[in-house]
């Protein structure tokens, strides 16, 4: 970790990146991201935060991904493609990709993307090139494994992997080599789209650093259970003799949801994983440092201690808080991550422990004001009450309300409190005034949603905890960003001496 060092005083935007304007029905690495970057360096931005990057499942969840290594192929941009000459515009242009500007069609996506990708996989000749071959062989702890998972999914149509024959589900040898020979070709499709995935992720990042911008990623706590990596690696997780998940995690009933929130991975088994001195962790770091300038390691605190819910609960009303590795396990990161900040996400339950690894390590914890509102003046989550510079305040995060849409219904009465920490009952200016908190604040870094910067109401939702559906579809529409936010979020930069 880039020791004694902290975030430089600034501020940023959270937007992921399915969530960019596209003509392809999601967010990609094409012009609108390079767009992006330009809207941030005139507004005075330092950071751009993105969600986890990888390829999601069912659900569409980008906490839930087929592999914690991995890059989605969603967001391989066509256009570039077309213009290597992989892909003929007209065809492109033939496939629907959704008719809802602002939301994601992940149905539409699914069924057409892969399709088009496969037909740029036949007219490239990537194997060839010594730049892929570089590329599989820094990559060779996942990438060979993570094709074989995807060509397998294929094969037996789309079912997890505990469903597959039970030779391949063991990953016998002769299974392995069996279906390495069966599905060559699809292995390499499934390669290629690795290969264009950090090509194309890579100029970006480049384009974003010669402006000053920082991207800030996420790395979910735990794997996925229909995923490579326990596939792969079945020894380092809570498994059976079935390779059914002992215990999943999840988090007990909160604020969110009555019967809390099953998040249904399978964990860790960590004196298994100290025995290999962290080996997956460490390769894990190595390749967020790959893709990001600091990285958010999401539910922080159950490195400390992680709540246990037995295999096949419904719900995690009856789990049991189990020791975490702690200190090995932070320490292990910081040794691995030369040029990475780290930023952990304390939310929850935060027990001395907690606090105490956070201070030893001087990761810069979080503050979010859509939690400041309980009707106490010293809610830690109110930016007067900030202790410390090393901390990042957000106005909310993917799993909130917007602010507009925390606040519109309330009453006069409730939101007397918040009236007169604002210094107005403007009810069109609540969002800008705790914008302004934030910016006037001690806190390091100061980010906020796209969709709090256009003050748009709960329809821009990113995400409701604990239900499928409705799920990671906002987007962006082209333009919607425009000279009106960056001057007033240049105004505010430049006020609080945010440069």
């Amino acid at each position: 970790m880039m020791t004694g060092q902290v975030l430089e005083r600034g501020a940023g935007i959270l937007l992921p990146v399915s969530g960019l304007p596209s003509p392809y029905g999601i967010g990609t690495f094409g012009r609108a991201a390079y767009d992006f970057i330009d809207f941030l360096k005139r507004a005075g931005q330092k950071y751009w935060q993105v969600l986890p990057v990888g390829p999601t499942s069912y659900g569409d969840s980008p906490y839930q991904s087929f592999s914690a290594f991995a890059g989605n192929p969603y967001f391989v941009d066509l256009d570039f493609l077309t213009e290597e000459g992989l892909l003929q515009r007209d065809y492109v242009e033939s496939f629907s990709w959704g008719d809802q500007e602002s939301y994601v069609s992940y149905e539409t996506v699914y069924r057409n993307r892969f399709q088009v990708l496969r037909t740029a996989a036949k007219n490239s000749r990537h194997r060839e090139q010594p730049d892929f071959q570089a590329f599989e062989q820094k990559n060779a702890y996942w990438l060979r494994d993570y094709c074989l998972f995807m060509a397998c999914k294929e094969y037996f149509g789309g079912i997890e992997w505990l469903k597959w024959e039970e030779d391949i589900r063991f990953r016998r040898p002769e299974a392995v080599e069996k279906y390495e020979k069966l599905l060559e070709e699809d292995m390499d499709f499934w390669a290629f789209c690795q290969y264009k995935f950090f090509c194309q992720w890579k100029k970006l990042r480049e384009y974003a650093a010669e402006r000053g911008i920082r991207i800030i990623g996420d790395i979910p706590i735990y794997a996925a259970m229909d995923s490579a990596d326990v596939w792969t690696h079945p020894g380092l997780f809570q498994l059976d003799e079935n390779l059914m998940p002992k215990f999943i995690a999840g988090v007990p009933p909160d604020a969110f949801s009555d019967t809390g929130q099953l998040w249904g991975n399978p964990l860790y088994d960590w004196d298994a994983m100290e025995k290999e001195d962290f080996e997956w962790w460490r390769r894990r770091v190595l390749s967020s440092q790959e893709l990001y300038d600091a990285v958010r390691i999401d539910h922080f605190i159950g490195i400390t201690r992680y709540y246990a819910v037995p295999g096949g609960a419904k719900d995690s009303v009856h789990g049991t808080y189990m020791d975490g590795p702690g200190k090995k396990l932070t320490d292990v990161i910081n040794e691995t991550a030369e040029n990475l900040y780290i930023i952990a996400e304390d939310l929850g339950i935060v027990t001395p422990a907690v606090r105490k690894l956070l201070e030893d390590n001087h990761y810069p914890g979080m503050k979010v004001i859509a939690f400041g509102f309980d009707g106490n003046p010293a809610n830690e989550h109110l930016p007067h009450n900030y202790k410390e510079t090393n901390c990042i305040a957000y106005g909310g995060t993917h799993d909130n309300e917007t602010l507009a849409g925390l606040f519109c219904d309330k009453s006069d009465e409730v939101l007397g409190y918040l009236f007169d920490l604002i210094g107005t009952r403007d009810r069109e200016k609540i969002v800008e005034e705790l914008f302004r908190l934030a910016y006037g604040s001690v806190a390091n870094v100061v980010i906020f949603q796209a969709q709090d910067v256009l003050k748009l109401d709960n329809s821009a939702r990113m995400n409701f905890p604990s239900t499928l559906g409705n799920n990671w579809k906002w987007r962006l529409r082209k333009g919607q960003l425009g000279q009106r936010e960056s001057d007033w979020l240049g105004h505010l930069v430049h006020v609080y001496n945010r440069y």
